[in-house]
């Protein structure tokens, strides 16, 4: 029997890049690694993102986001108002955990770090503070006199954690190119590691054993290395007319550990969905393409 846990509102994005053609060319997106103390998914490599605060709610977010009004963000989302929060939780996420800003300026220029050293330590105390909760980021545009690029980030991916986890949210996937002239630092401590990586090698070494993914961050991996490059990816995800709902399904597997079932599986309907017991993370899953991981054994619970 399932225990209702009620699911909380979420935003992820994606950056990307292009790598070099001197280093080969693709593309890369940025992760971070999550705090192998945290009571969620724990030492997993994941995108920025979180959950989306109240003051991402602001009533009237309009005036600091660009290019982009709630009614627009709200029907893209399939919801009747309030979707605009969501592009600004993403952007929110991005500059807490990542350190990245995708703002303009007041040229319409997205927002640089690298050329002045004192607009980025006081972007750095921004950061803290936002981090914080002692500020909201839309206050900090307006003393800024900055605008949220809410018009460069692309809606892509809609997942819902399965019943019989310990912790729901419904989770908006978005992707935005990586602005120049910023550099991503993780912030040491919700996240303690950060890189660039193609998605076919962040897969390559999930199924060697060497990352933690959970499995809406690996389908999103695997969607990503479809593309060759960012400008491939943002203007496939323009294009996007309809966004699908995936909410897969916890079930035992005959081993005793747990595996997941997406809605297009056969035995989706069928299933009898379980709860995961305490101390066995959604990052520690018996997913496709990798061994069968126990808890408790090796790469189990307590990896």
């Amino acid at each position: 029997m399932t225990v209702a846990v009620d699911t909380r509102d979420a935003a992820t994005v994606m950056l990307v890049r292009d790598v070099p053609a001197r280093a080969g060319g693709g593309l890369e997106v940025f992760m971070l690694r999550r705090n192998l103390q945290s009571d969620f998914v724990g030492g997993a490599y994941v995108f920025p993102g979180g959950a989306v605060d109240p003051h991402d709610r602001h009533a009237n977010l309009e005036p600091v986001c660009s290019g982009r009004s709630d009614a627009n963000a709200s029907h893209q989302l399939g919801i009747d108002e309030g979707g605009l929060a969501f592009w600004v939780a993403a952007i929110r996420e991005c500059f807490e955990e990542a350190g990245v800003l995708l703002a303009y300026d007041v040229h319409r220029n997205i927002v640089r770090f690298n050329d002045d050293p004192e607009r980025k330590v006081r972007f750095g105390m921004h950061r803290q503070a936002v981090d914080a909760g002692e500020r909201r980021l839309v206050d900090v545009c307006e003393e800024e006199g900055l605008s949220l690029a809410v018009d460069t980030i692309y809606y892509f991916s809609h997942w819902i954690t399965p019943e019989g986890a310990p912790r729901r949210y419904d989770t908006r996937f978005f992707v935005a190119r990586a602005p120049d002239g910023q550099v991503p630092l993780h912030d040491n401590r919700e996240v303690i590691a950060n890189l660039w990586v193609r998605p076919s090698d962040a897969l390559a070494r999930y199924r060697a054993g060497d990352y933690e993914l959970i499995y809406p961050t690996m389908r999103s991996l695997m969607a990503l290395a479809q593309f060759d490059s960012a400008d491939d990816v943002l203007l496939h995800a323009a294009a996007i007319g309809d966004v699908p709902t995936i909410e897969p399904r916890i079930v035992a597997d005959e081993g005793g550990g747990f595996r997941i079932v997406l809605p297009d599986d056969p035995e989706y309907q069928h299933v009898r969905p379980a709860v995961l017991p305490e101390g066995v993370p959604m990052n520690k899953l018996n997913m496709p393409g990798r061994g069968a991981r126990q808890p408790g054994g090796e790469g189990g619970a307590d990896a």
